[in-house]
């Protein structure tokens, strides 16, 4: 949160408890539809070459959940990765690697590494992480490698074979059979090479990562990870986090689908489909079919690559020897009376895309969905500002939501760990949550398309640039940013769950604020722009974002307070570390009444959280009620159209959540939360 002294007074109405949050808090910082089922089954894992149960075992972390126990070499995260973009010819390389820590100077393949005796690590979770099996803090100045084998089937050699990495905090460096592929940057994107060239043969083939990660000593962007944990900074994540896969593709194939929805009339819903491929150098075919429950719904072909004139084939085949040639074209697909989206209704359509050859052969197919939805500013009836969904004022009770785990710490341990809290927060009536300077994997996003949960997604903070002058750090940090966050938003982009786009933290690194939010909106016209969640304000985007206070109205721009909150309950047996747990507000045990319990831990550490009992979960479920309910209750007047209470689950050592950290303890009533929203949601028009 911030400290309301640092924004102009006509900005932040703020009572003096809010206030007093909100100071604390910048002190703390400082230090799919049914038919999807099978399309999304998991596919069995590949044979693992490099899997030796016998070398490796779970670490006993400080709090584990209970998924924990469901992780082993042979079920590591084996679902499809990436929903969007669905083919059959894949090879998950999750499971166990060896691994060898050298320092940051040592640049080429250890020796030593491998083989016999080596030791292991669970991919894909961090090394910090207890289900990694190692729980080892990996510092600025050692680096961490590591290695397995992997074969290829034969029939994938008469095409092309492509290696993904979910993502590998920060710098990674990949090798194949002892030669150099390529390297990356970037803590929170997904990546991937060619390496068709490099693995002749079924194999067995290597594979070596080397990862440096300066967690909070550069200037990259890493959210809340640091090397010190406490207060509202955390365990940090180092090296391989999600899933790693093989996917076999023809010579020609679809890279990326782009999908953007039409809904300005509703009986004549446009998708806007562009289709991005790696294709031979001729004119090839799209074909694309839109399903719904009841069967195809829309269909459209044409050509793509049509750039590609027969004097330009002559050039490329002819004179350059060219074999491949990156090509795109757009399709309008009309959709009749379209099914919106909407959390109640989170309608998803079914979507099969075919590439086929000049001669009508089909080379390649992927399974993706898209949804019908529109986003936009508008006004309600009394004339506020609004967000505006398929032409319908919304409102936004949500909450904020780290992504952390106690045995995970950024990778949660299973698909259906993953699910629970959104699963979660849509049992408490919220319809939104705030993803808070983190990127989660793509199957996150697919349960939140899938079950109907509003994502205002941040960009995850850094040490990028200096928010008082508004300068970057450094060019270089600079152009990291912004490579980075065009990843996300490309990646992100087609998942109708993701509303907003919330380009800084506060005043964390921040930088060219106007510039910035500018440069979003025109990536992404078709979603809401925050230029920064609670401050600086410079006047871009769509939201007036504040944490602990309520925007003023302004005539462009929908009010929305992204942290609010901080009542917290202390769960023995399911905290990180009681000793040093705290929270802003509790519960006090002898008035029944809230105390300052910040203040109290300031004065004596030795202070403890009071725990969850019924008294204390009554006391917490009012405090909850009040907050979300009367900012429903009183939206009409005061023109907020959201308030995310902060937080949804506990991280470490911070007790604000609506539920422990292992997800085993809820502290609130959580349907008397739920009823208590639907009972106070106004019934919004919007303005003719």
């Amino acid at each position: 949160m911030s400290n309301p002294q640092s924004i102009p007074a006509l900005l932040v109405k703020s009572t003096p408890n809010q206030a007093a949050i909100v100071s604390r808090r910048r002190l703390l910082h400082v230090a799919a539809a049914a038919s999807l089922a099978p399309l999304l089954a998991p596919f069995a894992p590949a044979a693992r070459a490099a899997d030796r149960p016998g070398h490796w075992r779970l670490a006993h972390g400080r709090l584990m959940t209970r998924w924990s126990h469901e992780v082993n070499p042979h079920n590591s995260l084996v679902e499809y990765p990436r929903p969007q973009m669905v083919r059959p010819a894949w090879r998950n390389l999750n499971g166990l690697w060896d691994y060898q820590i050298t320092p940051k100077n040592q640049t080429q393949i250890p020796g030593n590494s491998g083989g016999p005796g080596g030791r292991q690590i669970m991919v894909p979770f961090g090394i910090e992480s207890a289900l990694s099996g190692v729980m080892h803090a990996l510092q600025p100045n050692e680096r961490l490698w590591y290695h397995r084998t992997f074969t290829v089937p034969q029939s994938w050699h008469e095409g092309r074979i492509l290696l993904h990495f979910g993502a590998v905090d920060w710098e990674a460096t990949i090798f194949i059979n002892g030669q150099h592929l390529g390297s990356h940057r970037g803590g929170y994107d997904s990546f991937h090479f060619d390496i068709t060239n490099h693995v002749k043969g079924p194999g067995p083939h290597r594979i070596d990562v080397s990862v440096w990660d300066p967690t909070d000593t550069y200037w990259q962007p890493h959210g809340k990870q640091t090397l010190h944990p406490g207060g509202a900074s955390y365990t940090a994540t180092s090296g391989i986090w999600r899933t790693v896969w093989l996917e076999g593709v023809g010579d020609s194939y679809i890279e990326r689908l782009k999908m953007i929805p039409d809904v300005e009339d509703a009986a004549n819903g446009i998708l806007h489909l562009e289709v991005i491929g790696r294709t031979a150098p001729e004119i090839m075919h799209i074909e694309a079919i839109a399903s719904d429950d009841s069967g195809p719904v829309a269909h459209v072909s044409g050509p793509i690559g049509q750039q590609l004139s027969p004097v330009v084939r002559q050039n490329l085949v002819k004179f350059f020897k060219a074999r491949s040639a990156w090509v795109s074209n757009e399709f309008q697909m009309p959709i009749k009376h379209p099914k919106l989206w909407t959390p109640d209704s989170p309608f998803l359509y079914t979507l099969k895309v075919h590439l086929k050859d000049a001669h009508g052969k089909i080379v390649d197919t992927v399974d993706s969905y898209f949804a019908m939805r529109s986003v936009k500013v508008g006004h309600d009836a009394q004339g506020n500002t609004r967000p505006m969904l398929n032409g319908k004022p919304i409102l936004l009770p949500g909450a904020l939501d780290q992504g952390f785990w106690p045995d995970g710490v950024y990778t949660a341990p299973t698909d259906d760990a993953l699910k629970f809290d959104i699963q979660f927060a849509k049992r408490l009536g919220l319809n939104t949550v705030r993803k808070h300077v983190k990127v989660e994997c793509d199957r996150w996003y697919y349960w939140a398309d899938k079950l109907g949960l509003i994502v205002f997604q941040d960009m995850p903070t850094g040490n990028d640039g200096n928010p008082q002058t508004d300068r970057p750090t450094s060019p270089e940090a600079a152009a990291q940013w912004h490579t980075e966050v065009r990843r996300h938003i490309e990646q992100l982009m087609n998942h109708p769950s993701v509303f907003c786009w919330i380009m800084f933290n506060e005043a964390f690194g921040g930088f060219n604020y106007l510039r910035n939010a500018h440069w979003a909106h025109r990536l992404d016209p078709s979603r809401f722009i925050d230029e920064s969640s609670g401050f600086p304000w410079h006047g871009a985007g769509n939201v007036a974002d504040n944490h602990g206070g309520i925007s003023p109205k302004f005539p462009n721009k929908f009010g929305i307070t992204s942290e609010d909150g901080g009542w917290g309950l202390g769960c023995p047996g399911h905290e990180w570390n009681a000793a040093k747990s705290w929270t802003y507000r509790s519960y006090n045990p002898k008035t029944g009444k809230t105390m300052d319990f910040l203040a109290l831990k300031n004065k004596d550490k030795s202070a403890r959280i009071p725990p969850v009992t019924p008294r204390s979960r009554a006391w917490m479920t009012h405090e909850v009620v009040g907050l979300l309910g009367g900012f429903l209750r009183h939206a009409p007047r005061t023109g907020q159209s959201g308030d995310f209470y902060c937080q949804i689950v506990d991280v470490e050592t911070e007790m604000d959540g609506l539920i422990s950290y292992d997800r085993a303890i809820p502290k609130v009533t959580v349907e008397a939360v739920a009823r208590a929203i639907r009972g106070a949601t106004p019934k919004l028009k919007a303005a003719t």
